[in-house]
């Protein structure tokens, strides 16, 4: 079994005042599962992964694999593999022997190397490669390789740090698909880093959210989008992002403009009892349309129209008060707005409103 455990894991940088690159992290990843590390340039995610992985020190907690505290064992002892965002492909080796290096290290049989390189050639689409050196090879075939010779390994943990992000558009697209399928086949547990919260959404079967080295948080994609911890989160998954602003509160509901969208009683009464006067207010642009001729609505000045085929997102600004604020609209994409059109958005349904306390960003409603 390899399950994986962060208990109360923190990596702290000496500085006045130290910098808690990962701060108190819990955090538990089931055997076979595909967990993804989210966040921000900044926000920790390599640095947990490195931790777990033996490079960087625990200074805090503990770190256990399989049920075995392994804070304290060297890399070697921690039967991991890792996948980094540089190939580190030996260049005088062909493929086959990049693949096979580190068994071959470890003394394993010239006949059992070869039939363990040719079963991850033929997972990866490699076979016709083996003979080439790495120089002879697409970015996107260099990655197959880093991605076979981690996998005949047979490690307990895959540990994938950003592998992806060298690649062209495109590419990704396709070779994140092929990495999903590869893990949900070998069934081994892996723990993938990225910064790119699409890749999170598509690839994980659960996926953690970090910010400033503490995760906010872990959940399956859907529960991700659907109910974020925080206003954080709610920015930071989904594209485009959610529309979040700060606005009074009204008896009735939440006032944007000449809009007031009407709120249940138990999000009215909570708010109540937390005393606020006005709430972050967070809708997604596909909960938002354009309002028919005789519908209320608040009144946006078209800036922008992304037009992408069957959808278009319409950025427009919209007078909250006395600010002017930036909403994202989709829309359908045969007839968006023009340029400098003004026109009246609603809300396509009230129980798609995500509200948040605005000074401590927590979700409110339930």
């Amino acid at each position: 079994m390899a399950e994986v455990a962060y208990v109360n894991a923190s990596r702290v940088f000496p500085g006045t005042p130290p910098v808690r690159a990962v701060d108190n992290l819990e955090l538990s990843v089931a055997d076979g599962e595909f967990l993804v590390l989210v966040g921000p340039s900044g926000s920790g995610k390599s640095t947990a992964l490195r931790m777990l992985a033996g490079l960087e020190d625990v200074d805090e907690g503990a770190i256990t694999i399989g049920g075995k505290d392994v804070t304290n064992t060297p890399p070697k002892g921690r039967d991991i593999a890792m996948v980094f965002q540089s190939y580190a492909l030996y260049p005088h080796m062909t493929v086959a022997e990049n693949m096979g290096f580190a068994l071959k290290l470890r003394g394993v049989p010239k006949a059992e190397i070869r039939e363990k390189v040719a079963e991850a050639a033929r997972m990866l689409d490699l076979t016709r490669y083996l003979d080439r050196k790495p120089k002879a090879l697409s970015g996107g075939q260099r990655q197959r390789v880093a991605m076979g010779r981690a996998i005949v390994r047979e490690p307990s943990v895959f540990l994938m740090d950003e592998p992806l992000s060298n690649l062209d558009a495109k590419l990704r697209v396709e070779t994140r698909a092929n990495i999903a399928a590869l893990q949900q086949r070998l069934g081994t547990t892996t723990i993938y880093v990225t910064h790119d919260q699409v890749e999170a959404m598509t690839m994980g079967h659960r996926v953690a959210v970090l910010k400033d080295g503490i995760l906010q948080q872990c959940a399956s994609p859907r529960e991700l989008y659907d109910r974020p911890a925080n206003a954080f989160v709610a920015s930071f998954i989904g594209s485009p992002a959610m529309n979040l602003k700060t606005v009074p509160l009204t008896p009735e509901g939440a006032r944007l403009d000449g809009l007031v969208v009407p709120l249940s009683r138990s999000a009215l009464d909570g708010a109540a009892a937390e005393g606020l006067s006005e709430v972050t207010f967070g809708i997604r642009p596909e909960s938002l349309r354009l309002a028919a001729a005789d519908e209320a609505g608040m009144t946006m000045t078209v800036e922008l129209v992304e037009e992408l085929g069957a959808d278009a997102y319409v950025y427009g600004s919209v007078r909250i008060g006395e600010q002017s604020e930036r909403f994202i609209v989709r829309v359908d994409g045969r007839t968006p707005p023009a340029l400098g059109q003004q026109v009246e958005v609603t809300v396509r349904d009230a129980d798609e409103v995500h509200l948040f306390h605005p000074g401590t960003g927590l979700r409110l409603t339930a």
